[in-house]
């Protein structure tokens, strides 16, 4: 059985730093690529940031580059999301993913989500 399980959101002030953990089994974590996505409230679900099986590639939206990092620890099969100078506009559910070899946006397992709430 695969499990995403993301881990460390909360509530923050703007220009505060949050670091979020997903944590995956059932998957060799190695193999598949990695991402984030977000949703807040009352808007679609946006992409926030992947990287490649080994972490040696990356990629992320405009809106938190500079900001945020993306990494993982294959050793610990866990991905994290270094937030950094978060903004009210961050405020959402935090969603990591997995996708088999190659990142396209189109992953195949899904976390449950936790929530990041910043204040203003």
């Amino acid at each position: 059985q695969v499990q995403l399980v993301e881990s460390g959101g909360g509530l923050v002030q703007a220009g505060g730093s949050l670091r979020l953990s997903c944590a995956a089994s059932g998957i060799i974590f190695s193999h598949y690529a990695m991402g984030w996505f977000r949703r807040a409230p009352g808007k679609d679900r946006e992409f926030v940031a992947a990287l490649s099986r080994g972490g040696g590639s990356t990629y992320d939206t405009d809106s938190v580059r500079g900001r945020f990092t993306i990494s993982r620890d294959n050793a610990k099969n866990t991905m994290y999301l270094e937030m950094n100078s978060v903004k009210p506009e961050d405020t959402a559910v935090y969603y990591c993913a997995a996708e088999l070899t190659t990142w396209r946006g189109r992953p195949t397992y899904w976390g449950q989500g936790t929530q990041v709430t910043v204040s203003s």
